[in-house]
Formats: C-alpha cells, structure tokens, sequence
C-alpha cells in the first residue's frame, strides 16, 4: 500500500494498553502518512529529566499523571502528527475528551494473555512490577477498555497479528473517515 493520497489534516492519536505496539505503530504510521511522529512517554522523560519509573518512584502517580496532562494538551494542539499515548492517557476525562475532539483516535486492542507475553521481560512499565503481572494487566484493561472505547474514532485488533497487518488495519480505518468538505474544520483543527 503506498502513502495515503488524501492527506491527513488532523493528528492520529493511538491509544491502548502498555505493550499494544502504540510507539511501534506510531513510528511505522508516521512513516507512511508523512507525518512527525511523537511518543508522549519520551516527551514527558525530557521534561520532568528522568524515566517514567523513576518519576513514579520519586512523586508518585498522581503527579506524573499532571505532567502527562499537560504534555498531551500541547501535543494534541499540534495538529498533524501521529501521536502514541502512555496506556494510562485516558484515566483523565479531559485528555479523552482532548484526544477525541483534536484528531483520530486508534484504539490498539490486545487482550491481556497476549500482552503478558510480550511484556514478561519489560523492568521499564512502573504499573506491571508487582507479582502477577497478568493478573495486573487484567484488572488495568477492565478498568481501562471503556475509557480507550470512549475516547477511539476505531478499535483495531492488535494481538498476534504483524506489525505489517497492524499499520494496514489502522490506514484502512483511517482511509474510510469521511472527509468533510473543503474548508470545513477537522478535529484536529485543520481544513480541507
């Protein structure tokens, strides 16, 4: 599949639990769409000068939870960009509300089993350090399915598939948005 013709004006955002593939995702979408790709977790490591885990440790996730509120208001301000979110971006009504309203938000699905897999040698996600973590990661995705539903122009199903299979899923659904017509404003603020 080749680059999309039809550009799009507003920013991709990909939700979806630690592990679904977001940064990969985002990185390859970027690619493909001819647009800056963020990862909001490596922004918030610049700002606050230390790793997620460490930020965590030190001030606990309440704070952290404030920075990366303020980090995802300005990067979904920033019209064109794909932008992969932190698994817990949409535990705040206002970032899903943000996200929502600002561009087209992805939700990468992958059910717990398939995640613990990919995750069993992973020291760096703060919210999975604890004894079991596939019983961590069910309790996180019922607690946190509704919100991504909430907040996702789409689900995509991202377990066990390609990462190939996965960016083509996710074009497909963005190839099938409607567009409105030209000099209508588009969520993320552009026109057409």
């Amino acid at each position: 599949m080749d680059n999309i013709t039809a550009p799009v004006k507003s920013g991709v955002f990909l939700v979806g639990m630690p592990g679904s593939g977001k940064s990969t995702v985002g990185r390859a979408l970027g690619r493909r769409l001819q647009m800056d790709w963020v990862d909001s977790d490596q922004v918030i490591e610049q700002r606050v000068g230390c790793t997620i885990r460490d930020y965590f440790e030190r001030c606990g996730e309440a704070a952290f939870r404030d920075v990366e509120e303020l980090v995802l208001d300005e990067l979904t301000r920033s019209g064109s960009l794909v932008l992969a979110t932190g698994g817990g971006a949409v535990l705040r009504q206002v970032n899903r509300q943000r996200l929502h309203e600002r561009g087209t938000v992805i939700y990468l699905r992958s059910s717990p089993e398939h995640l613990v897999r990919r995750l069993r040698n992973d020291v760096k996600r703060p919210l999975l350090q604890v004894g079991d973590p596939l019983q961590r990661l069910r309790d996180l995705f019922a607690q946190r399915d509704p919100l991504y539903r909430e907040c996702a122009h789409f689900v995509v199903d991202a377990s066990g598939v390609s990462l190939a299979t996965l960016v083509s899923r996710v074009l497909m659904q963005i190839e099938l948005m409607p567009q409105p017509p030209d000099g209508v404003l588009l969520p993320g603020g552009g026109q057409r």
